[in-house]
């Protein structure tokens, strides 16, 4: 079996008119880094699982991505963050949801996975969990910054002006996440974001919420999402992949391009990266752009940033 692994840091980018040669440079390095972490886990022989927690450890731990340390505040200036992982092989699966003071929230839905005996845990009941899990803590200044408190006041001058919302796919949203496929045929699945700048607090989106923004079947594929969480969450993006793979009988890339499409006809804007049983993964976005990339087998980096690859039909 053929390893391969994919990465994103959300859908909904900079514009690429702003997007100076130095700052790309930086996104394009930081994938190349998640994509190294993961690949290097898949090329000793191990499993997608611990692939795909070491890939979003690295873009949790990166101030650029909108997950963990660079997290988005909510309307209350407080930070929510969300995250899950699954493995295909039996659909074992765990997420955390409004959480704040794990360093890298994947290891907490991944404590859940292993150590709790359910599934989705949420708010004070899940760090007082984590804690007792050993799950690493850091302090409040850990997952400040300035950038994105400066984001969460023009928000909230916005609207309390009633000024027309401007915001480009960058400030909408943003996640990160990890699909891999390693040498035993086993698919996984990472996904973790901080939600949308000046959010409602106790919202949660898509990315907890396995069969929407988090998937994994050996059968079918797994699914890492990204964008508008709450149609996500309504058109069961990532299950309706599967399922159209396995009732419909349709490619992976068939079936993940057009659920894209379907989205954005009901107002969905974002992407998503997949991996099957076999072949390469997917990577497909409605969006200005997505921060991705992926390794297959010949163990070479790509990543791209706007729409120099992967449009739609």
């Amino acid at each position: 079996m053929e390893a391969s692994i994919a990465v994103h840091g959300g859908a909904g980018t900079i514009p690429a008119a702003l997007l100076g040669a130095d700052i790309a440079g930086e996104y394009h390095e930081a994938l190349r880094k998640a994509l190294r972490a993961g690949w290097g886990v898949l090329a000793n022989g191990k499993r997608a699982l611990d692939a795909v927690t070491e890939a979003v450890i690295v873009l949790e731990d990166d101030a650029l991505f909108n997950a963990a340390r660079g997290a988005v505040f909510t309307s209350a200036g407080t930070l929510e963050m969300d995250a899950a992982i699954m493995s295909g092989r039996a659909r074992e699966a765990g997420a955390v949801a409004g959480i704040c003071g794990p360093k890298n929230p994947i290891l907490g839905a991944r404590a859940v996975l292993e150590h709790s005996g359910i599934v989705f845990m949420a708010a004070k009941g899940a760090e007082d969990f984590l804690r007792s899990q050993g799950i690493p803590f850091m302090p409040p200044e850990y997952f400040f910054s300035e950038r994105r408190w400066q984001s969460l006041q023009l928000e909230l001058k916005r609207r309390a002006t009633d000024a027309p919302d401007t915001r480009s796919d960058a400030d909408r949203h943003g996640t990160v996440g990890a699909v891999a496929r390693d040498v035993f045929g086993d698919l996984a699945a990472a996904t973790s974001t901080g939600g949308i700048t000046a959010k409602r607090p106790g919202r949660i989106g898509d990315t907890p919420i396995f069969g929407a923004g988090t998937y994994a079947d050996n059968a079918t594929c797994a699914v890492s999402a990204t964008g508008t969480g709450e149609v996500f969450i309504r058109y069961t993006a990532a299950a309706e992949i599967a399922a159209r793979m396995r009732y419909g009988k349709q490619s992976l890339q068939h079936a993940a391009y057009e659920v894209i499409a379907e989205l954005l006809r009901h107002g969905g804007d974002g992407g998503l990266i997949a991996i099957g049983p076999s072949g390469p993964p997917v990577l497909p976005f409605n969006s200005t752009g997505m921060y991705r990339g992926y390794i297959g087998p010949d163990g070479v980096a790509h990543t791209a940033i706007h729409r120099e690859a992967y449009r739609l039909p």
